[in-house]
């Protein structure tokens, strides 16, 4: 490995697998308060609206010339119910990227267009020339680079490993990496100064990445390191619970990258789990985050052994999707796979403070089905900034305790957001059979080989994804010794975590 390609970090080697592995065309976004790094990634050309909202974006659209010729009807797809992606056309506008349209959708004010000569202003809004704009018919022309099209790239729904990508030009600026130069206006067109009046905040957002390794600028994603080997046979740290009926009668889905189906034979608290099989997992070598679900599975299995456990391909290759498609997974989650307790270890930091968008919106579909708890990871930047959808109040977030189960993990995010903490650090637990080869430091080193190193079938892991299935389990083995539903249990279980309380920590929830 050459010197220049060791990545300086875990955080920029999991950026580096991002953009390897997904494809379609990505942007990098910093949310409010962020001087440095990268916050989040969102498809490029792509806005989120709320079908309340509809109508009045489709009016601002309108005023921009961001939606097709054909009858300015924009081009939108439903993600679920109460919700529409929209796809922008940006041929004549280039310049209003969608970070740009966003603002001007919540925030308003005025701002320089094209629109076509021969075409009639019939809103009654008043237009006028751009300062220094000429109607003499003379058309500037772009930078030979520019790239005008709008079009965008969606990711197939089972996207291989070819690692094909399009990405911002090196030293791009993450809002405004594909904008040609200001001023641009295209053949038949004049340059006029619009003025949009602001909806306020909630009406549209990014198509944000959710990622089980996602990207900010000071840490490293759920999975706090890579996973190390230990010896075949091993057993779980937490260890088995005494209760060899908790869980019985509880549904867990977990929504993660997938099953290894081998590992039931070889873990028996695995022996009847179901779930997609997992992609990562290619003959004996083991690829980006293989295992990453099979582990969590085993968690939940080691303090709940009756618990029926479901693990959903709910990521692709990277650990990545978009929050568009996973909120579709989870709304057919709960619709067919009547869970109790749904555990997701990923997510994202986001554009605003309201979250992710197709979230807030699934909170009130998951309302409908009394009972139903959502259990999510709270990230592992040592940070207090909102990591959604663990912040939203309608899951558990779950932060990481350290070695002994006492104090916060290093790694763990932290705030008045996370709901309770359990053992995170240094977790044992069933794992793909293969050879696995690291990609962040402190394993890659320049001018040495990559370190690989071959697993029999168990691993040592750390990170918020492990606590979370601590807890899910836990939750699972309250209801089954209660009768209560998943809500109750959580809220039981939360309760009696804040009694037990440790300081400069917070609520703490330790296995039985």
């Amino acid at each position: 490995m050459r010197a220049e390609d060791v990545p300086e970090s875990p955080q920029h080697a999991q950026r580096a697998l991002v953009l390897s592995r997904y494809r379609g065309e990505l942007r990098q976004g910093k949310g409010a308060g962020t001087k440095s790094g990268v916050d989040f990634f969102f498809e490029a050309g792509t806005i989120l609206v709320r079908e309340e909202h509809f109508q009045h974006v489709r009016r601002i659209l309108k005023k921009l010339y961001l939606l097709p010729d054909e009858e300015r009807e924009p081009e939108t797809e439903p993600v679920i119910a109460g919700l529409r992606l929209v796809r922008l056309s940006r041929e004549l506008n280039p310049e209003l990227d969608t970070l740009a349209v966003l603002k001007l959708i919540h925030t308003g004010g005025e701002v320089a267009i094209n629109r076509p000569a021969d075409d009639a202003d019939d809103s009654g809004d008043v237009e006028r020339p751009a300062e220094g704009a000429d109607d003499s018919g003379d058309v500037e022309r772009p930078a030979d680079d520019a790239d005008d099209s709008g079009d965008v790239e969606r990711p197939a729904d089972d996207a291989d490993d070819s690692g094909d990508v399009e990405r911002p030009a090196e030293g791009a600026e993450p809002e405004h990496g594909d904008r040609p130069a200001e001023g641009y206006r295209p053949p038949g067109t004049v340059r006029r100064i619009v003025f949009v009046t602001g909806l306020g905040p909630g009406a549209a957002a990014p198509n944000h990445l959710v990622s089980i390794s996602p990207n900010r600028g000071n840490g490293a994603g759920c999975p706090a390191v890579e996973p190390e080997p230990v010896p075949g046979g091993s057993a779980p740290y937490p260890g088995y619970t005494a209760d060899r009926c908790a869980g019985e009668g509880v549904k867990v889905v977990v929504v993660d990258t997938g099953f290894d189906r081998k590992a039931r034979k070889r873990s028996d608290w695995l022996k009847g789990v179901k779930g997609d099989r997992d992609k990562g997992i290619k003959g004996s070598q083991l690829n980006d985050y293989a295992g990453h679900g099979t582990f969590i599975a085993g968690v939940i299995r080691s303090v709940a052994p009756r618990a029926e456990v479901l693990v959903r391909r709910g990521f692709g290759p990277g650990g990545v999707v978009l929050e568009s498609k996973l909120v579709k997974t989870l709304d057919e989650i709960i619709e067919k796979d009547d869970p109790d307790i749904i555990s997701m270890s990923a997510g994202t930091y986001t554009y605003d403070a309201g979250g992710l968008h197709t979230f807030a919106v699934f909170a009130e579909r998951l309302r409908h089905h009394k009972g139903v708890v959502m259990v999510v990871a709270a990230g592992n930047d040592d940070d207090r900034k909102a990591f959604w959808p663990a912040a939203a109040p309608y899951t558990v977030s779950v932060g990481a305790l350290g070695t002994h189960w006492r104090g916060r993990a290093g790694f763990s995010n932290f705030g008045g957001w996370v709901d309770v903490y359990a053992p995170g650090q240094d977790l044992i637990n069933a794992f793909p059979v293969g050879t696995y080869t690291y990609r962040e430091p402190p394993h890659v080193v320049a001018g040495k080989p990559l370190r690989t190193e071959v697993f029999h079938g168990m691993a040592r892991w750390s990170g918020t994804s492990f606590s979370t299935p601590l807890v899910a389990g836990l939750i699972a083995a309250r209801m089954s010794r209660t009768g209560e539903n998943g809500r109750d249990a959580a809220a039981a279980l939360i309760a009696e975590a804040r009694q037990a309380a440790q300081p400069g920590v917070g609520a703490v929830l330790l296995p039985e």
